[in-house]
């Protein structure tokens, strides 16, 4: 696990990027405090910050090249099959002198050319240099853990792991409005877009070669979802449990694979435990790490997390938070962010990151699980809605009651209404709209009118609307059932929100999250699985939570579903409100000129009054904008 970065110059002025190339792999030490390589050859230069786990010798080192010096690699990520790979690379003639992943990678590459990348299990990103051609390639993994941005105009092409090595070398510093008018309906900006204009994102499972000024992509791997012939799986529900245990249990095994010592996340929730449990029987005393609140029991699972770890008799730690600890996070996690993301449990995220990051480099986690096999609220609510019934008309004809009663994430009573609120209103719409209002935490109205007057023309015009059909694309099928929408999840919520949360939060201290749940071999398995298996009346999960029910506690059973969160709102009110007080002046507002200031106070002023629970997320999407923007833009 590491940052890489790089320039291509197609020009004399492009070359002036590579003066900048030692500023931007330091932008990404925090990838690989470990050590750090750079490479210049002729128009190509190549950077590396080093996490090492896999390898750990000195001449593991990258920038790599084979031992010819045409070819150099620079790469970020785990090949858990690297040592198979590496038996028939030497069978075939081909010889190493590291025992690294990262040899193994470009030694395939050297061998079959693109088509390594469906041989590789695990995450990656690498780009290899041929000296020769004097051509770029770089591949991106399957479902997108590990990140990749890159700009080109006339005079260069620059890549890196994250925006804040892409400014370092010089990019444009110009708000895409059409990125931020999706970011404040969704607390990040989905693929390819990035927060700057011209700056995009590697899509998952894409590759780029780059040669003669010309940058062409290419997609080598699609999720293999077909909603109707999944309807039709021919395997009884006994089956799919048995080759569910076998291809989870492989998945952990997988990764496990380390020169290190390799921990996990425990949340207390049904994912990581299972993920726990399987990894307790192969590491003896695994470490584990939760986090909790200990003011805000609301929002603490850590006594399940407890049941967990006693029976599996895991090396435990709790990290037992107040929003004062929070806080003392704070401006280190904002910092940490080159591109705005709002996902609030991003903060507690990084408060564990930063325990765990003492005590190991990598841990698994049970991402993935909830838009696998139907996990969240919503998936429920979509199920209750297709299938119909005197309840669902009940709630449908009291949207009226749901509207005025008070509704926020703080306690059991608000959030139910707020729940009931997004169903009425999500059920009167089509499958697409539906979809969209249940994934956004700001409507498209809202989002629009805290714009500036001066970008409310265009933002919502045709390329909104296209990247937004493109998120939706899985919602189009001749067989719509809920595993569209878990589709859609894969694509929107995952790939945007999920994975890029675990990489910036874990990779800001040097530490490496591994999921099970997103080896490719468990994601097919699960998109061929019917609806029937993963949900019904009364079990979301229901192929996990009953294949596993023996090895966990009882208690998990017994307790309604909980996200991840954090006590947002009380800790923007109190803790955090000296950042309100930075970054939503009238007088800041006014000189941006990106808002709108009449909108601002109103929101301003909803939070400031009972209403704080319902625009918490708005207003703190605000924030870690305002904070962005004045660190790289202003």
């Amino acid at each position: 696990m590491c940052g890489i970065t790089g320039v291509f110059a197609f020009t004399e002025a492009g070359r002036t990027a590579l003066d900048r190339l030692q500023a931007a792999a330091e932008a990404l030490r925090h990838r690989g405090p470990d050590g750090a390589g750079l490479l210049v050859r002729g128009d190509v230069g190549l950077a590396h910050r080093r996490l090492a786990i896999i390898g750990l010798e000195e001449a593991a080192c990258q920038p790599m090249q084979d031992a010819s010096g045409r070819f150099s690699i620079v790469y970020n990520g785990e090949v858990f099959n690297y040592k198979e790979l590496r038996r028939k690379l030497q069978d075939a003639g081909y010889s190493f002198r590291t025992t690294s992943d990262t040899e193994v990678v470009l030694q395939l590459f050297l061998k079959e050319g693109p088509d390594c990348l469906k041989k590789l299990k695990g995450f990656f990103v690498f780009a290899i240099h041929d000296a020769q051609h004097d051509s770029l390639f770089i591949a991106r993994d399957r479902f997108g853990e590990k990140p990749l941005l890159y700009y080109k105009d006339a005079d260069k092409f620059l890549f890196g792991s994250e925006l804040g090595a892409l400014l370092e070398l010089g990019v444009p510093r110009e708000v895409d409005y059409t990125s931020l008018y999706q970011y404040l309906q969704l607390t990040y900006v989905p693929a390819p877009a990035s927060m700057l204009k011209g700056v995009k994102k590697l899509l998952p499972g894409h590759f780029l070669y780059i040669q003669n000024n010309k940058v062409q992509q290419q997609m080598w791997y699609r999720l293999p979802f077909d909603a109707a012939k999944a309807a039709t799986n021919p395997l009884n529900y006994p089956q799919q449990q048995a080759k569910l245990k076998q291809v989870l249990e492989r998945a952990v095994v997988d990764r496990l694979t380390a020169d290190i010592p390799v921990g996990a996340f425990l949340s207390g929730g049904i994912d990581s435990s299972v993920v726990v449990a399987l990894a307790a029987k192969h590491v003896p005393h695994l470490k584990t790490f939760s986090v909790g609140f200990k003011d805000a029991p609301f929002f603490d699972e850590t006594r399940y997390a407890r049941l967990v770890a006693a029976k599996y008799k895991t090396d435990h730690t709790e990290i037992n938070l107040t929003t004062q600890d929070l806080h003392g996070h704070l401006y280190n996690m904002l910092d940490s962010l080159g591109e705005p993301f709002a996902d609030s449990s991003a903060l507690a995220v990084y408060a564990l990151s930063s325990h765990a990051g003492r005590e190991v480099k990598a841990v698994l986690s049970g991402d993935g699980a909830d838009e696998l096999f139907a996990g969240y609220n919503k998936h429920m609510a979509e199920f209750q809605l297709l299938r119909g019934g005197a309840k669902i008309e009940a709630v449908e004809k009291l949207s009226f009651l749901w509207d005025v009663l008070p509704k926020s994430r703080q306690s059991f009573a608000a959030n139910k209404i707020r729940q009931l609120q997004r169903f009425a209103a999500g059920a009167r719409l089509n499958p697409s709209d539906r979809y969209w209002l249940w994934a956004t935490w700001a409507n498209e109205a809202e989002a629009i009118n805290l714009l500036h007057d001066r970008y409310r023309a265009t933002v919502a015009g045709r390329l909104y609307q296209a990247r937004k059909r493109r998120l939706l694309s899985c919602l189009e099928s001749n067989h719509y059932d809920l595993n569209s929408v878990l589709c859609a999840d894969w694509q929107l919520v995952l790939g945007n929100d999920m994975v890029p949360k675990i990489d910036l939060m874990g990779m800001a201290h040097g530490l490496e999250v591994r999921s099970p749940f997103l080896d490719h071999r468990v994601a097919k398995f699960a998109f061929s699985l019917p609806v029937s298996s993963k949900i019904d009346a009364s079990i979301r999960k229901k192929i996990l939570q009953d294949t596993y029910k023996s090895m966990l506690p009882p208690e998990l059973y017994k307790r309604p579903k909980k996200g991840f969160e954090v006590p947002l709102a009380d800790f923007l009110k109190n803790e955090a409100a000296d950042l309100m007080q930075q970054y939503m002046s009238d007088e800041l507002i006014i000189a941006q000129g990106i808002f709108d200031v009449h909108q601002i106070k109103k929101l301003r002023k909803s939070f400031a009054a009972s209403a704080a629970g319902s625009v918490q997320t708005q207003v703190w999407s605000l924030l870690v904008f305002q904070h962005w923007w004045k660190k790289w833009i202003m």
